[in-house]
């Protein structure tokens, strides 16, 4: 394998060059700080900027990158997550949840003020979460399960259809004050100015009282994504968050830093349990054992992703090492299982069952090309075991069509999972493409997603047994994103997913000019 892989991987790495170096929806390993990579030197920047759009700075609203990057340090949520996807309290001190699971109500902290000095309430912390229920594109999947939301008593009530133990992992949501496109916040800092005169300022009276690293950062106005390109590689912007394996990778070039950071960003193979030889769940386990999931994450992507065979990330603590080894990548599982299957390997090296080829479809989407040069080197492992597979490339507008009518018996697709990693959307939800289907194993998932603590730690375990026995889908990697930084402008760096500014107050910020 090594010659033809290596041949693969630089055909990777120029697909890299030719798009450069740069959205969340479709990963460092668990370490609690990333570590930059560094390139040569730049010339030195001005001041610590960054980037705005023209568009709204709403941080529920905004759709916008740029926008929704800055919001980590103007508002604040109940929780925020750290870099292992675990819930901190933020604006909440704490909670309590009915015996049924079904109700939680949050008491807030006291002592924390908006920017104009007035007290943070339950009745505004209520509203922002619903209107994140109600009316935004990027929360309101996660609000799906949420039946209200109220305030009572000076705290907030969130009301579930089905039980979450999880729940504080979802309510990252900023808290607003305010139905302007810029509402108040209770974060460090406030949005001031207009136009090229736009910045924000530290607040003197942030109830954290913790030092900031800087007093006051500048809001260069991007009107479109070129724009945003040159203005870092010119230098006259600071710092980006962007994804560097995305569909629309952004091509910045230049010297800059890269801090990577985890996401729930999951990239699978998706089997039609439905019809064809993956009608068997003992075909499907085996064809999981022949993905070399290492290769896809550390070369084709560059090491910006981090290979898991189980749909939850390496970082979080749900995570059982044990059980994914059982899932990884192993040639002579895949031919043993096969085997115990009824297949088997003729004189000529392909898998047949008297006298019917394993043959198998394998769909990809062209719209981006690292899942495409992923499922290229997949195709070709598996035809190199014995196993007929024809790659179909599809437009964006015919892979989902051919999801849509089942006409694949595999696919490669990626989806960001919510931070309870909850695998419902795949096994039973919109995304159950392959139509699996099993009381036993959703009696398990909505054991797990019921669980809070340790109790959630064991469900998760049984559940991944049974994944492990069913393989409905293959877990391949989950990807990262990345915070690009000017050289030598900033240290210190603990990006997240939700929150690039994650721990700001503790980065150490520093102009070059």
């Amino acid at each position: 394998m090594g010659t033809r892989l290596t041949a693969l991987l630089l055909a990777g790495a120029l697909t890299l060059a030719l798009s450069a170096c740069a959205p969340a929806g479709e990963v460092l390993p668990p370490e609690t700080t990333p570590t930059p990579t560094q390139t040569a030197r730049p010339e030195p920047a001005r001041a610590f900027t960054l980037p705005r759009s023209e568009g709204t700075l709403h941080p529920i609203l905004s759709q916008d990158a740029a926008n929704v990057a800055l919001a980590g340090l103007v508002w604040e949520g109940l929780f925020a997550l750290d870099g292992s996807f675990e819930p901190q309290p933020v604006l909440c001190q704490g909670y309590t949840v009915s015996e049924d699971g079904l109700t939680w109500t949050f008491t807030l902290r006291s002592g924390v003020t908006f920017s104009d000095g007035s007290p943070l309430t339950a009745d505004e912390a209520a509203a922002s979460l619903r209107l994140a229920m109600g009316e935004s594109s990027r929360f309101s999947g996660r609000m799906g399960g949420v039946r209200s939301v109220t305030s009572q008593d000076g705290a907030v009530v969130v009301t579930l259809n089905r039980p979450n133990g999880a729940l504080p992992a979802l309510l990252d949501i900023p808290i607003v004050k305010g139905e302007s496109e810029e509402p108040l916040g209770t974060g460090p800092y406030v949005v001031e100015g207009w136009g090229e005169d736009s910045r924000l300022t530290a607040r003197s009276d942030w109830w954290q009282n913790k030092p900031l690293p800087v007093q006051t950062i500048p809001l260069y106005t991007v009107p479109e994504p070129d724009d945003l390109i040159y203005a870092f590689d010119a230098g006259d912007i600071s710092l980006v968050s962007t994804d560097l394996t995305g569909t629309n990778a952004l091509g910045f070039g230049g010297d800059y830093e890269t801090w990577d950071y985890p996401t729930s960003t999951m990239l699978y193979v998706g089997f039609n349990c439905n019809a064809g030889a993956c009608r068997d769940p003992a075909v499907r386990q085996a064809l999981s054992r022949g993905l070399d999931r290492n290769s896809v994450a550390s070369a084709l992507y560059a090491r910006h992703a981090v290979a898991s065979a189980l749909p939850v990330h390496p970082a979080a603590a749900c995570y059982d090492e044990t059980a994914a080894a059982a899932l990884d990548y192993a040639p002579q599982a895949l031919a043993d299982g096969l085997t115990a299957a009824g297949w088997s390997k003729g004189e000529d090296g392909l898998w047949a069952r008297g006298r019917e080829r394993l043959s198998l479809t394998f769909v990809v989407s062209t719209d981006n090309t690292f899942r495409l040069t992923a499922a290229e080197y997949l195709a070709g492992e598996l035809t190199r075991a014995g196993i007929g597979v024809e790659l179909q490339k599809l437009s964006w507008t015919d892979y989902q069509k051919a999801l849509a009518q089942g006409d694949f018996d595999l696919y490669l697709g990626a989806v960001t999972l919510s931070a309870d990693f909850d695998p419902t959307p795949l096994l039973s939800g919109a995304l159950n493409y392959g139509k699996y289907w099993n009381a036993d194993t959703n009696a398990l998932t909505d054991a797990y997603r019921a669980a809070a603590g340790t109790a959630r730690e064991t469900a998760a375990a049984a559940l991944w047994a049974r994944l492990a026995q069913e393989a409905p889908f293959a877990v391949l990697c989950f990807q990262n994103q990345s915070v690009l930084t000017q050289w030598g402008m900033v240290s210190g760096l603990t990006p997240t997913q939700q929150n690039p500014f994650y721990g700001f107050a503790h980065w150490s910020v520093g102009s070059r000019g």
